[in-house]
């Protein structure tokens, strides 16, 4: 059994079932960067307090770069035994140092490192997350440039609706991304990551060491995170140990933003494993993101967008099960917060992965022009909304113009013919003509009158994301 980092008033060994229950190595093990560098961090604290000499902190600091590397080039291997990466941590030094590492361990306590921890893994897994939404963001500017006239179907209620541009439908989902990306902005910014808060109460290293301590080890610790969003703000002294320790809003507020964003992935594949049906046949999804069938040898499964959707239970389920972890607990520190990781890891991984993998299907899929155009070209309920419009500019009040347009359609389909079909005689009685039928019965008519899409907040979110306008 591995040396713990506590024990000393416990004389019966740990029950070994028990050990494993409460042991967090198995996925904690993913914060062993960050709590290198709060290890920095404190070593030098120590030694502008005296408790450590200059030559026991350069080599404390040496043996932490050493682990540090193993880490960086995915040579890190930790023990299975060890409670936590903590313990993890303070084991590998004393293996190479001896008991002078016993020393790393004076004022501080592991809520103290595991609140520092978790922060900074926030703040790398969020660049990430941006980094990639970014990607995607870029590849739907491109795709609604590429689409500028091309037209696809509206809908409401799950009803056709309106004839739109695919430029719009595409900037739609822009839109909810971009919103995704300024929440992430956002936390990013309002971030802490304190430092000193001990087990609950402070620590018994001065402020000015810690202060001087974050100084100059801070050029170190973010020299990885992009310049973008770089921020030795992140980084300060604990100004209230007993609420930093016991809280975890940070994270629920992360797993918030996650699921935000995972409802707009649903969304959006939810309306192309719709829209790519035999059944609208609109898009065509790209082959290498599909599955077929062990028994329908004909099928061409939407697997990637099943799953996109399918994970947002598991999305909403990390969110729901730290509300409920937190729910209940008093100050300060308990070991249910242990608990937090597993939904915390879960989702970031999951959202990496997806946002990876639509960044290359997205681009691949295809607009059907032909169907679409069928579609426009045959179905008379679409341009009703215009006949409408239409006659209220004629001065007819709109609900009355309303139900005249309603009961065009509904005489067209009783007669069984097309409106465009209909003679001027009887088009009179609803207050049109063949000429005004044929000039609104036109896609290009439809567009030119309603342009949703405001272009100078789209260029300005194009200019804000590092795009070029359009």
């Amino acid at each position: 059994m591995v040396k713990k980092l506590w024990g000393g008033r416990f004389k019966k060994k740990i029950d070994s079932d028990f050990d494993k229950f409460q042991s967090s190595i198995q996925y904690d093990w993913r914060l062993a960067e960050y709590d290198i560098y709060h290890s920095m961090i404190h070593s030098l604290a120590l030694l502008k307090m005296g408790v450590l000499k200059p030559q026991e902190e350069k080599k404390l600091n040496a043996a932490l770069k050493e682990i540090l590397d193993e880490i960086k080039i995915g040579q890190f291997k930790y023990n299975p035994e060890s409670e936590d990466i903590h313990t993890e941590i303070q084991n590998r030094l004393t293996e190479k140092l001896g008991d002078l590492a016993l020393k790393l361990h004076s004022f501080r306590s592991r809520n103290d490192q595991i609140v520092f921890d978790e922060r900074y893994y926030c703040v790398i897994e969020t660049v990430k997350i941006l980094g990639l939404l970014l990607e995607v963001l870029g590849i739907f500017s491109e795709l609604a440039n590429k689409h500028k006239e091309d037209f696809f179907i509206g809908y409401t209620h799950t009803q056709r609706a309106q004839i739109i541009k695919f430029e719009d439908y595409l900037l739609a989902y822009y839109g909810m991304f971009v919103r995704d990306f300024e929440r992430m902005e956002r936390f990013l910014k309002n971030l802490e990551i304190p430092v000193g808060c001990g087990a609950l109460a402070g620590s018994y290293i001065k402020k000015e060491a810690y202060k001087k301590a974050i100084e100059e080890t801070i050029e170190f610790i973010i020299k990885g995170v992009n310049e973008r969003y770089r921020d030795k703000r992140w980084f300060k002294l604990s100004e209230n140990p007993l609420s930093d320790v016991s809280d975890r809003d940070f994270l629920i507020e992360f797993l918030s933003i996650l699921s935000i964003l995972q409802m707009h992935l649903s969304r959006l594949a939810e309306d192309l494993i719709i829209y790519s049906t035999k059944e609208f046949n609109f898009l065509i999804l790209p082959e290498e993101f599909c599955t077929g069938s062990s028994l329908l040898p004909h099928k061409k499964n939407p697997d990637f967008l099943e799953l996109l959707r399918g994970y947002t239970s598991r999305i909403y389920g990390d969110l729901v099960s730290l509300l409920t972890l937190m729910k209940g607990l008093p100050l300060a520190y308990n070991r249910d917060m242990q608990l937090d990781k597993e939904p915390l890891f879960s989702s970031v991984e999951i959202i990496k992965e997806e946002l990876k993998i639509l960044a290359k299907f997205i681009k691949e899929v295809k607009l059907n022009k032909k169907v679409i155009s069928k579609v426009i070209k045959e179905d008379q309920n679409l341009y009703t909304t215009e006949v409408a419009e239409y006659l209220t500019e004629k001065g007819i009040p709109f609900l009355k113009a309303h139900e005249i347009a309603g009961k065009l359609i509904r005489f067209a389909e009783e007669k069984n013919k097309k409106i465009k079909e209909l003679d001027n005689k009887i088009l009179k009685r609803f207050s049109l003509n063949k000429k005004i039928i044929s000039e609104i019965f036109n896609p290009n008519f439809v567009i030119k009158r309603r342009r949703s899409i405001d272009k100078e907040a789209e260029n300005k979110l194009k200019a804000l994301l590092g795009f070029k306008n359009a």
